[in-house]
This record gives structure tokens, C-alpha cells and sequence, in this order.
């Protein structure tokens, strides 16, 4: 007897991510033991055709990404990865080359990053295509890194460089010029887990999260949570050559680059007299960091000055799923 469609493209498709847990994706339901003496940290982001990805990226990018910024809420913690649930709600007439292509970009990411498949569900729909991911990592006991300790006077960090995912995809959508290397596509397209910087401030960091939905939007979340506000420098915020060549003087995409989505990048807060453990841990990541701004005692705002040290008018904070 043949299998199902839908159990016969898990066999030729999502069963060769399988690791150990898995049950060789034959069962309902994954078994795993956990590290001893480890915490589990579980996330989960989706990601829909049209809205987090455009509909002609190429598959492979699209599994990378899938996998990439889910990790990245790992990274916001601590956390090291473990493995993944995955629910793919494809839209009817996929092709199958597609799913081929979609499952090797999981693949290589899953040999780079350490973590296999556990399990998951396989559906289709009239479109758009829904792709979900619930993510499984651990951490020691009381080392997870939160939004909720920033305390007046910590200074506000980011890792890498801020605003390339926003612009990449304007680039993508041929509102922009991209550079001769296509760094800002490649930005939207792949972020980078900051998975060894996250590790490494752990317990140097008072709070910590990434930046998904924009720079200003998510730092607010962070605000709020500890009860407080923040100041930050845009001249201080670390742009790529790319970004800075597109944003000098031009306002408007200023404000994409503060407020735009898709950076996934590492923003925490930290006490001024940690600044050179959290160098010295950024070093060993190989991931520079720069600090932006400080925690105030005031409402939970964000304040960002211009060059004058005049406060700058945006017209929204980021991104919004609804």
C-alpha cells in the first residue's frame, strides 16, 4: 500500500532532518531528555507568504530564515539550541521542487547551527503558504536573560549593525539601491542569530531581547517591562556601509532604519561598570557591539535625539501584525 500525500512528503522532505528524539517523525509526538542541570526555553514565530517573505525568494533563504529568527530568540536569552517543531501550511500546487529546496536550506542551517527536527505537522491550504516554528533550546538555572531587569543608568547596546533588514527589503521591492554585493537583500533574506553573543553577556546584561519589529518599537517592549524609559543617540545607532551610503540625509528612510523590522540583532541594557566584560564577550563572539543610549527614570518611552540633541518626530515605532 502507497502513503498518504501528505505522510509521503514527510518522508521525502522533513524525515532526513530528523534527529535523535524525532521517533523518525513516525509518531505524534517527539521523546528527548534534557542536558542535566539545564533549563528548556521555548519560543515560536510563524512566518506567511507575502507578509515575512516575498512570494519569489528563493526556498532555500526561506527555510534559513524560518529557522534563523527563531533561533534568534534563543540567542535573546542565553539559551543554546536543542531542536525544532515545525508546522508547514503550504499553499495547494506547491511544487514539489519548492519543498526540495525550502528542506535544504533547513538542512544546512541545521548542520551550522547544531539542532535537528523533532516534529511538527504538514497541511495544505488555498494560500497563502503559513510556515511555524516552535523553537526548543536550554539554559542553567537563573541564566536566562529577560526584558525585565534594565534599571535607571544602564547603558542601552546593540549588536552588528541596525536597519539592513528594512532596507533590504525595499531593495528586494526596488524601492532602493542595493550595493554591488547585495548585502542588504542578503540582510533581509538571512539574518544572523547572535547565538555566541547571547550566551556570552548572560549574566553580564541586566535585560535583554532582539530586535524583530524595529529598533525603537522593541526597545519600548524592553521600557515596559522594567518599568522605565530609555534615551537613545541615531547617530550612534551602527549602520553597514550600505545602509549609511542610502540613509545620509534622507529622512524618511532614517526613520525605516529606526523603526523597521527584520534586523534580528541583540539589544540589551547593562550598568556602565560592565562595559568591558560585555567587550570582552562580544570579542569572543566575534560580534561588535555599540552602545546607543541609557535607561531613564521616566515613563516608558523612548526618546531619540538628533545630532542636536534635539528629540526626532517618527511617525511610527515598527512593525505591527495586525
Amino acid at each position: 500500500m502507497s502513503l498518504p500525500a501528505e505522510f509521503a512528503l514527510i518522508a521525502r522532505h522533513f524525515r532526513p532532518l530528523a534527529g535523535e528524539g524525532a521517533l523518525g517523525l513516525a509518531d505524534d509526538a517527539a521523546v528527548l531528555d534534557l542536558p542535566v542541570g539545564r533549563r528548556l526555553v521555548i519560543a515560536a514565530d510563524a512566518m506567511v507568504e507575502g507578509v515575512h517573505y516575498l512570494p519569489d525568494d528563493p526556498p532555500e533563504t526561506i527555510g534559513r530564515k524560518l529557522l534563523r529568527v527563531n533561533l534568534s530568540d534563543l540567542a535573546a536569552m542565553g539559551a543554546t539550541p536543542l531542536g525544532y517543531l515545525m508546522t508547514t501550511v503550504l499553499s495547494r500546487g506547491t511544487p514539489d521542487d519548492w519543498i526540495a529546496g525550502f528542506a535544504r536550506g533547513l538542512a544546512e542551517d541545521q548542520r551550522a547551527f547544531n539542532l535537528t527536527v523533532l516534529g511538527g505537522d504538514t497541511a495544505a491550504t488555498p494560500g497563502p503558504t503559513c510556515l511555524s516554528l516552535t523553537i526548543l533550546g536550554t539554559v542553567a538555572p537563573g541564566a536566562a536573560l529577560t526584558r525585565a531587569g534594565a534599571r535607571p543608568g544602564d547603558d542601552i547596546w546593540v549588536s552588528g549593525t541596525i536597519g539592513d533588514g528594512a532596507l533590504g527589503l525595499k531593495a528586494l521591492r526596488g524601492e532602493v539601491s542595493d550595493d554591488e554585493t547585495g548585502h542588504l537583500a542578503r540582510r533581509y533574506r538571512l539574518p544572523e542569530p547572535r547565538l555566541a553573543l547571547g550566551q556570552g553577556i548572560a549574566g553580564i546584561a541586566s535585560a535583554g531581547m532582539d530586535v524583530s519589529d524595529g529598533l525603537v518599537q522593541d526597545l519600548g517592549h524592553l521600557c515596559r517591562a522594567a518599568g522605565y524609559g530609555a534615551v537613545i543617540e541615531a547617530a550612534s545607532v551602527p549602520l553597514s556601509g550600505a545602509a549609511r551610503r542610502l540613509v545620509m540625509g534622507d529622512a524618511a528612510l532614517t526613520t525605516a532604519v529606526l523603526t523597521g523590522g527584520d534586523d534580528y540583532e541583540l539589544l540589551f541594557a547593562a550598568a556602565p561598570g560592565v562595559a568591558d566584560a560585555l567587550r570582552e564577550a562580544a570579542a569572543g563572539a566575534a560580534t561588535p557591539i555599540t552602545r546607543i543610549g541609557r535607561i531613564v527614570e521616566a515613563p516608558h518611552e523612548v526618546q531619540v535625539l538628533d545630532r542636536d540633541g534635539a528629540s526626532m518626530p517618527l511617525t511610527r515605532g515598527g512593525w505591527s501584525h495586525f
